[in-house]
This record gives C-alpha cells, structure tokens and sequence, in this order.
C-alpha cells in the first residue's frame, strides 16, 4: 500500500479573530542617526560662517589672492629674487595699481554718480509722458475706496438705534501720523566712515594673509605630508592630491581674472565707440561683476541700457548698448572661458547659481565674489578623496 503524501496548508493560520503575519524587516542603506548628525553639523557650519564673516572674508579673499599670485612669485623666484620680496613686490604692485586705477577714474565715477538724479527725473519724465489712461491698478484702488466707504456708510445705518456705539463706530480710525527725523549728517558721516574704515582693514587683513602664505611657500604642504603617515604611498598620494587641488584653483582663478580684464576691456571699448558716456567707468564695473556669474551680466546689461536710454532718449540705442554688453558676457564667459578651463573642474550651472544664491546671502557681495571660488574649492578636494567623490560627481558638469 502506497503512503499518500501529507498535505500541508498554506493557509494562514487563524487564532480567533486575529492573523498572524510573518514581520519584514527593511534594512535601510543609510543610517539615520547619521545623516541627523550631518544635517546639525551642517546647520552648526552656516551659522559658524555666518557669525564669524568679518574674519572668514578677508582670510579667505587672501588665500584666493595666494593661489593666483603664486605662479607669479615662483617666476621670480627663479629669477633669483627672495621669495618673501617677490610677494612683498607683487603684492605692492598691485595695490598701487588698484590706486592708481582708482584715481584716474574718480573723475568719470563722480560724474556718473552725479547723473543719477537727472536719471531719475528723466525716467520719471519718460513714464508720465506715455501714461495716456488710468491704470489698472489706479482701478482697483479707487474701487476699493468705494467700497469701504459703502460698508461704512451701511454700517452707521444699522447702528443709528445704539447712539454711542454708532457714533464710535461713525468716527472710525484714529489716523496716526508718524513723522520723520530730520536727517542727522552727523550721524550719516560716521556710518559711511566706519564702513571705509572696515573695508580698508578687511582689505589690509587679506594682504597680510596672501604676504604670509606666499612667503611660506611649501610650508604647509611639507606639514601636510608628514601628519599623512609614516608610508610612502600615503605620503605620495597626499603630494599628488594637494597639486591637483592647487593646480585646479590656479587654473580657475587665473581663467576668470584673464576673461574679466578681457571683459572690461570689450565693454569699455564697445560702449565708448557707442558713445556712452563714462565708457571707462563701465568698462571697470563690467570687469569687476564678471567674477558674479549670472548676476554681473544682468548687472551690467540692465544698467547700461537704462542711462542708453536717458542718455540718448532712444529705445533702438538703448537695446543696442544692452545687447552688446549681453553679447560680450556670452563670448567670453560661455565659450572662452570654458575653452580655456577644459573640463577638469567645470562645475554644473546649477551648483553655479545655487551656489552665488546661497553664499549671496550668507556674505551679500563678498559672498557674490567668494561663492564660486568657494565651491570650486570643495570640488577639487572632493574629486581627490576617495570617500567624498560622489559628492565631486554631484558637483560636476
């Protein structure tokens, strides 16, 4: 006699009402506990840069002036001079020609600066001459007038029996009148000396920080080596991380003050063929807000075609004058500067925007001037760690 095979249920089995059900555990690839950790040690780092911007500024506008001097300083230390007197000459040059830049187009920027109100009343001019009919938004505001003042009238009609409550409410508002101090010179000279007097001393601290770090030379990279360890591959790996990540922000460094000076130089010359007045002036501030990606060229391009058209009381000219500082900008920073760059360190635009965003309103214009930099920074040394590559990768274009 054959054995039949035992069935076996599948069902599950029902204890009274209740089914027990066999538990799934999820094995999350990411630990929570860290990731909460990384998210307050983030917060803790931007309030940190936030409330410590009066010292990270100027140190860290003195390592960027550092890393795009030392090629220079390295050339004439081959030529025999010091390096400490290299970096004091370099550093002296080119503070005297910021002076002397500055000197010679004070003139110009005074005049510039003196033409704004008549920008102002031009433009005021220009939109009282065109507004033939009443707005919209005059529209809705005088219906909205209307309206209140039928609430209110309906609202004393049904309150006339309750005289004492319909006569407080008749009245309506108190009408507070706030008025103004009069304007304190004094205290507005002080203020605008203070600020001189910081930015010169933030300046000041910046070139004392490049003087020390070109002076030091390979200093810190030699310390570097050693705290990496006692194996020579660790240390051979160390050395070829600091070059690539030294080599990445000269590049960039030198690339963006090279296309900024070409921008200047463009813009200066294309608005003086124009005929715009103060064409040198303009030429500096286009060269300067360059280094402000995105950002510099609206900049530019708006505020130029605004005084094209005071100035020549011409749509066409004031298109033609923003449309060449629109045109200079894509030229240069859209196809030289990358050709330039190659794509060792191209970043994503998006990085780019969030990035000038983000330390914008951390820093306000220094953070405009330092953002990209910054991350152009943490994008080296991410690419050459092993642990932080996906974090490169992210960065990347």
């Amino acid at each position: 006699m054959v054995d039949q095979p035992e069935e076996i249920s599948l069902a599950p089995v029902v204890l009274g009402e209740s089914t027990e059900r066999e538990r799934v555990l999820l094995h999350m690839p990411v630990d929570v506990r860290s990731v909460s950790l990384g998210i307050i040690a983030v917060l803790a780092c931007i309030f940190v840069m936030h409330w410590a911007k009066d010292v990270l500024i100027p140190v860290l506008f003195g390592v960027m002036m550092s890393y795009a001097l030392t090629p220079v300083v390295d050339l004439l230390e081959r030529w025999r001079i010091p390096r400490v007197a290299g970096a004091a000459l370099i550093l002296i040059a080119m503070a005297t020609g910021f002076a002397l830049t500055a000197w010679s187009l004070s003139d110009e920027a005074e005049a510039l600066i003196e033409t704004l109100p008549q920008v102002t009343q031009k433009l005021r001019h220009l939109t009282s001459g065109k507004k033939s009919a009443v707005s919209a938004i005059d529209k809705v505001q005088a219906a909205a007038t209307d309206l209140e003042a039928v609430t209110q009238a309906d609202a004393g009609v049904g309150a006339s029996g309750r005289k004492s409550a319909g006569a407080a409410q008749s009245r309506g508002p108190t009408r507070v009148v706030v008025e103004k101090s009069a304007f304190d010179v004094r205290s507005y000279v002080l203020t605008g000396t203070l600020g001189v007097l910081v930015l010169l001393s933030q300046t000041a601290v910046a070139f004392f920080v490049a003087l020390f770090l070109l002076a030091a030379d390979n200093s810190f990279r030699r310390k570097m080596v050693k705290l990496a360890g006692p194996r020579l591959s660790r240390k051979k790996v160390t050395v070829e991380t600091l070059n690539e990540i030294a080599g990445q922000i000269q590049r960039y460094l030198l690339v963006q003050l090279g296309v900024s000076a070409l921008v200047g130089l463009a813009t200066g010359l294309a608005f003086y063929l124009l005929g715009l007045n103060q064409s040198a002036v303009w030429g500096v501030v286009a060269g300067i807000t360059n280094l402000i990606p995105y950002v510099g060229a609206v900049l530019v391009g708006g505020g130029s075609a605004l005084l094209g058209l005071v100035q020549f009381e011409s749509v066409e000219m004031a298109f033609a004058v923003g449309a060449t500082s629109f045109a200079i900008h894509t030229l240069f920073g859209n196809l030289l500067a990358p050709w330039w760059m190659g794509r060792t360190s191209r970043m994503s635009p998006v990085v780019v925007f969030v990035a000038v965003l983000f330390f914008g309103w951390l820093w306000g214009v220094s953070g405009l001037l330092l953002g990209v930099p910054v991350v152009t920074v943490v994008k080296a040394i991410c690419d050459r760690v092993e642990d932080l590559k996906p974090i490169g990768e992210l960065l990347g274009a």
